[in-house]
Order: structure tokens, then sequence, then C-alpha cells
């Protein structure tokens, strides 16, 4: 049986004229393995909604919840005060609190109520404010994202839907499982806990998911998304500086 081989096969390179081999490379088991990380995994929980009983911030409190049981470290952020996008200067300390706490996170949960079939304007103003610096890089790229909505109504997936594709858009590592609550007003004691249902239990399923994609992916997130057309683009790049340099 042949063996798994990280090295390029120089014979195959010919057939494949439109290859830089510079930037060409054999996805390397060894650097899929992460290294030893001591802390506990990072989870940044956003929510959509500003409501004085907000259900989709209790769904995220009991997310919390269950993220710490499972032995993460976990920041809420709040809403309450940001300013709407290009509204406010970037060192408004709303923005400046969210976009530190993008950077801290290795894991993020995404939760809103859907609104008129859509993720709220709460939820995609906290998404707009985070920057796009260094072309395609994206502070979020790499992170694992886990996603959650609640509905009035019966139940529906509009909004954990469109966040996944705005997720895979900020080059995030969506987990398959996601939770979509319906009713949620029938679904909370007036404490604000969560009751026992299949909704509840999948939310414990979706938490489980993400520190487990979390877990894997921490420490390698950089090698998971590096691409073969960006490898190829920063060292023509290289070597314009270089011919520059020289003249």
């Amino acid at each position: 049986m042949a063996r798994w081989s990280s090295t390029p096969k120089e014979s195959a390179l010919p057939d494949l004229p439109n290859v830089a081999p510079a930037a060409f490379e054999i996805p390397d088991m060894a650097r899929l393995t992460a290294p030893g990380i001591e802390h506990k995994p990072r989870i940044l929980m956003l929510y959509g909604s500003l409501r004085e009983r907000s259900y989709s911030r209790l769904l995220t409190y009991e997310g919390q919840r269950l993220l710490e049981a499972f032995g993460a470290e976990v920041r809420v952020f709040h809403a309450n005060g940001l300013p709407l996008p290009n509204d406010a200067p970037d060192d408004h300390p709303k923005v400046k609190e969210l976009r530190e706490a993008m950077l801290w996170s290795e894991g993020q949960v995404w939760t809103s109520p859907e609104r008129h079939g859509a993720m709220s304007a709460v939820m995609k103003a906290q998404i707009d404010w985070i920057p796009l610096p260094g072309g395609a890089i994206r502070p979020t790229q790499g992170r694992t994202l886990a996603l959650m909505q609640v509905s009035g109504g019966s139940q529906s997936f509009n909004a954990v839907n469109q966040m996944r594709i705005l997720g895979r858009w900020m080059r995030m590592v969506a987990i398959p499982n996601q939770s979509s609550v319906a009713k949620a007003w029938q679904e909370f004691e007036p404490d604000g806990r969560m009751k026992p249902s299949s909704f509840y239990d999948r939310v414990v399923d979706v938490m489980e998911e993400l520190v487990k994609f979390t877990l894997i992916n921490r420490g390698i997130a950089g090698y998971l998304t590096s691409r073969y057309s960006e490898r190829k683009q920063a060292a023509a790049e290289l070597e314009e500086r270089r011919e520059l340099k020289s003249l």
C-alpha cells in the first residue's frame, strides 16, 4: 500500500502547466497536528437584540453556561451603545471593545432573532464593524463559528442560513450543527432559564460540537486557511519589490 507523502512529485508538475511550483504545496499531516495550547478555548458570543427581554440574549446565556461547563472561556458582547457602521470613528469605545474581543477569540457564537425573514439589523451591524485590513486577510479568518436563531413563530432557518453565508465570507470555520428555537417566547421560564426540550438538547449539541472543532482548529487555523492563490500572489509581489530595489 502506498504511503502518504507531503513531498510534491516533480513528475506530476509538468502535467500542470498552469500551476506555479513555488506556491504549490501538498497538505502536510504534520502541520495539521495542533501544538500544545494550555489556555481554555476562547469563545466570543454575539447576539442580535436590544430588547429588555431578549430571547436571543437568553439563548446566548444558556450557550455560555454550557460552553463554560465544557471547559471554555467565554465573553459575551452586548451591543447596547454600539453605533451604526460608519456613524462613529474606529476608536469609539464599543467598536474597540468588539474588535478586541474578535481578535481575542478562537471561536464564536452568533445568535439572532429572525426579523422579516432575515437576521436582525443589530446582528448585522456588529458583523459590519469588523475591519477588513490587509486586503483579503480578515480578523475572523480561521476562527470556528456556531450559529443559533430564535423565532416568534414556527421553526425557520432563514437567519442561521444567512449568517452561515456571512461566516463563510468572513472565512470562518462554521460547524455543521446549528440551533433554531421556534416560538421562543414559550421556551423560557420567567427567570430567563430555558425549559427542557428537544430545542435545549440541540443547543447542548451545538455548544459541544463548537468546543470540539475549536480544540482541533486552534493553533493550525493559519495553515488550514493558507491558499495557493494567495501564496502565488504574495510570491509575485515579493519578486516585484526585489526588482524595484535592484533598479
